[in-house]
């Protein structure tokens, strides 16, 4: 497929854009470009225009369209990966899906280089921006919130609070500066345009999802900001989305929100997040007393909207049947909450863990009936509602149904978020009703403790331990093409930690290309009173020691924890003069403190930032912003994680080494992303100090060591 043409317009295009903008290629560049089309370009399409599955070695059915590709910081991966994968996609006929982990690059994608790449390169194409529902207005419930604010009525909200949150004055002015935006045509409804920070809160009522929307039965359809946005879909080459909405899609078969798997290149940009997010996707939780109180609000709210949309198709003959099916749940849940409860309890005494985890993601046998009848409960339950949901949605189109609309309207939503947290109560269940089987990765499965407004409450919880079987099912086999690139995909110098993870076949291209930057510019520093992080306070203690040796208070300096205890901690017991410099995680938001940094560091002063493992990924300081990076610790994962546990578990019951195996490689990825925040570009320069000893005396530490780039290595004895 990889045609001389096709090579020559991808070559031509780069060169031009490359002319157009007054830059040199770049090794690194140039090879990724030539990789993701030289796998793309292997793939053939059948009659059903489908990608071609062959018989590789072994018999094993491959297909060879993936393409894995780890590109440093200033690679310039983006355009690498963009502009051969336009050309093929629109050569095989297909959509190009280009997904991110963070709303910044996404934006960055559509506003910056798409429109760079399409004045610059002479291609043609056409392209838009695809986010979840969440991210848009919903014009209906707008519309609501400030008729009742203006009336003081609404029957719909007393009766349901926990679902219509009450909105005060200044809510009413911000939902109103909103319907004169729309009105004007000077806001688009998305929730990212909208000039001000929004929170949570004050979103969540004007938004909805896919059980409370009626779709294009919406008596605001003609006006949705959510269906504009996905209409523009279906006309263009190039959408730009987020791993989350892949996901969303995926899990709903593909093809519901997103092209269709089999007709779509997808390129996964900050790819080394996607088995990370598939877990989270694909993991089930709920609260017990809080679902035991949710479904007794039901059960009294019922008849009072029984009585507005009776008459609505059966709604009727469903609506009557609800009473005993939450009963049912709700005693059920409350029969068991005793038992976990006391399981819980068991880890009162152990300040080291603080959730109860199954062990080997076992339910014992005497807890499996009580779960397999909460399951069938909530099943039970689940299909109720999706029968009245069902019977709603037809009455919505009926000219003779008795029900005024507007009455079907607002009660829609209602039944769409009963029915959507029935759903994931009866798949929470239903995992722990369900046990794994012996050639099946198990599930970690656990419950923890929560503070639910002053009261005890148990959260349960189940999710897989690895991402990798579902997304090879639903993604790798599916797809017609794929590029995952990131700037760490390798730990330990190789793609076996990623494999595991997201399940990648061993067919797929997997390179790493060149960085242009030159590594020896910075030096990697063991300082010599550091210790071994293994005892916390000990380590603490000489940290409190060093630091102020080591900061230069009239520079730019980034210093990372892996405990926001060690981080207070350490903070207390600075001088009062390097306290002043320091902006602390936690007093202000992570913008803000980038912002105040930098300001002070533009305006001649020093600057000091104390962060964790948010400030050691994704923060971009170039230059005088950041000549330092100190790292207090190799930055091992939290021991109380249980699904990490369940899977350390799981390796070492087969037989491997779970250590070495997971703790190790991702330790070694975290701590190159804690490195990468020293050089943003070519020409920066600086130091990263290592306050960790171990890197030098263990084994493993050698290992880690040796897998960073080829830093300048100062090692005081």
């Amino acid at each position: 497929m990889l045609t001389d043409a096709l090579k020559k317009q991808i070559q031509g295009a780069y060169s031009q854009f490359l002319e157009n903008k007054g830059l040199k290629s770049r090794y690194g560049q140039k090879l990724m470009i030539a990789e993701i089309a030289k796998t793309l370009g292997s793939i053939e399409l059948d009659d059903e225009n489908h990608r071609e599955i062959v018989e590789g070695a072994g018999g094993l059915r491959t297909g060879g369209h993936i393409c894995v590709v780890e590109a440093g910081t200033g690679t310039g991966k983006t355009i690498a990966y963009l502009l051969p994968a336009i050309v093929m996609a629109k050569a095989l006929g297909k959509k190009l899906v280009v997904s991110t982990a963070t709303v910044a690059l996404q934006e960055q994608i559509v506003n910056k280089d798409l429109p760079e790449l399409h004045r610059n390169s002479g291609l043609s194409f056409s392209f838009t921006l695809a986010k979840g529902r969440g991210r848009y207005l919903c014009l209906s419930k707008l519309d609501n919130v400030i008729a009742e604010y203006e009336s003081g009525i609404n029957p719909t909200r007393a009766l349901y609070e926990d679902e219509f949150p009450s909105v005060s004055a200044q809510g009413i002015k911000l939902y109103q500066s909103m319907m004169d935006a729309l009105a004007g045509n000077k806001w688009t409804g998305e929730r990212d345009t909208w000039p001000q920070a929004l929170e949570q809160n004050e979103w969540q009522i004007i938004t909805t999802d896919h059980r409370q929307c009626t779709g294009r039965r919406c008596s605001n359809v003609s006006a949705c900001s959510f269906f504009k946005a996905r209409d523009s879909m279906h006309s263009v080459d190039c959408i730009v989305t987020n791993h989350d909405l892949v996901l969303a899609d995926l899990a709903l078969g593909g093809g519901a929100i997103l092209p269709a798997p089999e007709d779509t290149i997808y390129v996964f940009d900050e790819g080394h997040h996607l088995p990370q997010k598939a877990l989270n996707h694909f993991a089930h939780h709920s609260r017990m007393i809080s679902t035991s109180k949710w479904l007794d609000q039901c059960n009294k709210s019922l008849g009072a909207m029984l009585g507005v949309i009776s008459g609505a198709g059966n709604v009727d003959r469903y609506g009557e049947q609800l009473p005993a099916a939450l009963i049912d749940c709700k005693q059920r849940l409350d029969q068991l909450y005793p038992v976990f409860e006391q399981l819980a309890q068991s880890i009162a005494f152990d300040d080291r863990q603080s959730h109860y985890r199954f062990n080997n993601g076992v339910v014992p046998q005497d807890l499996l009936i009580p779960c397999v009848e909460l399951y069938k409960g909530f099943d039970r339950l689940s299909e109720l509602l999706k029968k009245m949901c069902d019977e709603l949605n037809e009455a919505m189109e009926d000219a003779h149904c008795p029900v005024p609309k507007i009455d079907l309207e607002n009660h829609y939503p209602i039944l769409g978020a009963w029915q959507a947290r029935a759903d994931a109560n009866r798949d929470l269940w239903a995992s722990f009703a369900t046990p794994d089987t012996p050639s099946s990765v198990p599930k970690a499965r656990w419950l923890t403790p929560v503070d639910s407004s002053g009261n005890m409450d148990l959260e349960v919880c189940s999710s897989p331990i690895l991402a990798a079987k579902t997304l090879e099912y639903s993604l790798w086999e599916k797809a017609c093409g794929v590029v995952i690139t990131s700037a760490t995909l390798t730990a330990l110098g190789n793609f076996y930690r990623f494999q595991m993870r997201a399940g990648t076949p061993n067919d797929a291209n997997y390179k790493v290309v060149p960085s242009p930057f030159n590594f020896q510019q910075a030096t990697l520093e063991i300082p010599a009173a550091t210790v071994e992080a293994t005892n916390a306070d000990v380590h603490t203690l000489a940290i409190i020691d060093d630091l102020p040796n080591l900061i230069d208070p009239n520079a730019g300096t980034l210093v990372l924890f892996s405990s926001r205890k060690q981080m207070l901690d350490v903070f207390e017991d600075m001088p009062e003069e390097l306290r002043e410099i320091i902006l602390l995680q936690g007093d202000n938001s992570k913008q803000e403190m980038l912002v105040q940094h930098k300001k002070r560091i533009d305006d001649g002063q020093g600057s000091v930032l104390f962060g964790l493992a948010s400030f050691a990924e994704g923060v971009d300081l170039p230059g005088k912003y950041c000549t330092h990076v100190i790292i207090a610790k190799l930055p091992f994962a939290v021991p109380d994680d249980p699904i990490e546990a369940a899977l350390s578990e799981w390796i070492e019951a087969r037989g491997g080494n779970a250590f070495m195996e997971i703790t190790v490689p991702d330790a070694s990825l975290k701590l190159i992303q804690a490195c990468g925040r020293l050089l943003r570009t070519e020409t920066d320069t600086g130091k990263i100090s290592l306050l960790d000893r171990r890197i030098i005396t263990k084994r493993y530490g050698k290992a880690i060591l040796n897998s960073l780039p080829p830093f300048t290595h100062i090692i005081h004895k």
